[in-house]
């Protein structure tokens, strides 16, 4: 596959979490930036900074204050504003449920599989005349999940390298009964976000990688008191600096030539004959599929 070598001075990388992630030692020369998109607003406006020489664009996935549900996310207005804005690598970071006994609250999983069980969701940009079909197999981005990995350990992490990640659709916890069911999928933790991105980030080209902060046991643990909002947030706290100390770790670790091969995900996925795609789909799907179109 072709290599892809990204610009100095570009923003080419974007990192979606919490909104305090872009308050780290090292970041400067901050500003907002609003991105227009065809399907909506973005969760929030992109607060993009320099880190270690590389330009990067934070968006808060939840909206600052946290004010958007995991179901009512645009997904696809913030994955499309990521690569209208030229990002190539997302990492995400999220506060998940450890559904292993040796996930204890506190670690962080690095996972390179999804399990896609939400019910109300947009997960495509393809539709309105346009058909594509992304291969989906191996999730992540490997050469970024590396990445991540080491930088986990270099910032004195307690890191798990693989594992599956069970996107639920929420906004209410598992039920015990659920968990329990869960637990025999041999899942490792379980979130209600990062399926939806992994799939929306395939289909814009741009390499995708989890940082999971592991926060409770779920419900599953009866030696365990149940998962309550006080109790993740209270473990979400130390997570979020261990974080910012891997994200920092990554960039340091990152080069501008892509290895891997999310650049050309899309080639050859278009079912579509060209000539019957709408102008419509076309201008709005250009920063998506404009490469493989013969025809401008």
């Amino acid at each position: 596959m072709p290599k892809r070598r990204a610009q100095a001075g570009k923003i080419s990388i974007g990192v979606i979490g919490g909104s305090g992630l872009y308050e780290m030692e090292g970041l400067t020369d901050v500003s907002a930036m609003k991105v227009s998109t065809p399907f909506g607003k973005p969760s929030d406006d992109y607060l993009v900074g320099t880190l270690f020489g590389w330009r990067v664009a934070f968006l808060p996935r939840h909206g600052r204050g946290h004010r958007i549900m995991p179901t009512d996310i645009n997904y696809r207005a913030n994955i499309y504003g990521m690569k209208k804005i030229g990002v190539e690598r997302i990492i995400s970071v999220s506060a998940v449920g450890s559904m292993k006994e040796e996930i204890e609250p506190g670690h962080i999983v690095v996972p390179n599989q999804f399990y896609d069980n939400t019910k109300h969701r947009r997960s495509t940009f393809f539709g309105g005349g346009v058909v594509a079909h992304v291969g989906m197999a191996e999730p992540v981005c490997p050469d970024l999940s590396a990445i991540l990995m080491d930088a986990g350990d270099r910032a004195g992490a307690t890191l798990h390298r693989g594992g599956t990640y069970l996107c639920m659709e929420g906004p209410q916890f598992s039920t015990r009964a659920e968990s329990l069911a869960y637990r025999t999928w041999n899942v490792d933790v379980i979130g209600m976000t990062n399926a939806t991105e992994a799939k929306l980030a395939r289909e814009a080209e741009i390499c995708y990688s989890t940082i999971a902060l592991a926060t409770d046991y779920d419900c599953w643990h009866h030696s365990e008191e149940d998962v309550t909002v006080e109790a993740v947030l209270a473990v979400m706290k130390k997570n979020i600096e261990t974080s910012k100390a891997m994200i920092r770790e990554a960039v340091k670790m990152l080069t501008r030539l892509r290895p891997c091969s999310c650049g050309e995900s899309l080639r050859n996925t278009i079912m579509t004959p060209e000539k019957l795609i709408p102008l419509k789909a076309k201008r709005d799907l250009a920063p998506i599929i404009g490469k493989y179109l013969k025809k401008r």
